[in-house]
């Protein structure tokens, strides 16, 4: 049951020549590479394969058969190398008694608790990880309390990204830095009769009351 565990987790690198398996942590997924288990089928095939290339005729056709001799070998070549690969694998993670899984123990393994660190936890770094985070929350209500925009007139102030004659883009302030058009639009309402003007009016359309006055 141990191994099922264990190779839960892998990815089979094997090739013509060899055998070879990634074994990952199930909780941060660090991996660890077994070593290279060369196949002695798969070299002698490629060998005749490569000569074949050259010379082709009887020699293309022991290729061929050496082909179907690694196949039918290559079943118990691979779980052979496979079952050494875990047992290999074993020695570079933890299996945690509590939920089954194998974890890395440079990162996911609470050595004091002798569990992986799903299970339990390491309370210096949840601590930390509270900490920093209760930090960032108390900055939020705290900026909340603060008028950032206290300067705002939102009333006589039109609010622009870009100047309205050349369009270039606005920054801030209250003339366009390129071209010298006004960016705040004053007495947006008629001073006659208190009618909201249009941009650009020259009088009120109410009153016909001059703009600025």
């Amino acid at each position: 049951m141990s191994m099922i565990q264990f190779t839960r987790n892998y990815t089979d690198r094997s090739n013509d020549y060899g055998f070879q398996f990634e074994f990952f942590c199930d909780k941060c997924g660090n991996g660890h590479m077994s070593p290279f288990i060369a196949s002695t089928v798969g070299m002698a095939s490629g060998v005749l394969r490569a000569a074949g290339s050259f010379f082709g005729g009887t020699i293309g056709r022991a290729a061929q058969a050496g082909t179907h001799l690694k196949d039918a070998l290559r079943g118990k070549g691979w779980d052979d190398a496979y079952a050494s690969a875990v047992e290999s694998g074993k020695q570079h993670f933890k299996n945690c008694t509590r939920c089954g899984k194998w974890v890395c123990p440079s990162s996911c393994w609470n050595v004091a608790r002798g569990l992986c660190e799903a299970c339990a936890p390491d309370l210096a770094e949840e601590a930390a990880s509270i900490q920093a985070h209760v930090a960032v929350e108390q900055a939020r209500e705290k900026a909340r309390t603060v008028d950032h925009v206290a300067q705002l007139d939102m009333q006589s102030h039109r609010a622009v990204v870009a100047c309205p004659r050349c369009g270039a883009k606005v920054d801030g302030g209250r003339y366009c830095a390129e071209c010298g058009e006004a960016l705040v639009a004053k007495n947006q309402h008629c001073g006659g009769c208190g009618h909201e003007l249009p941009e650009r009016a020259k009088f009120c359309p109410e009153c016909g009351t001059a703009r600025g006055r």
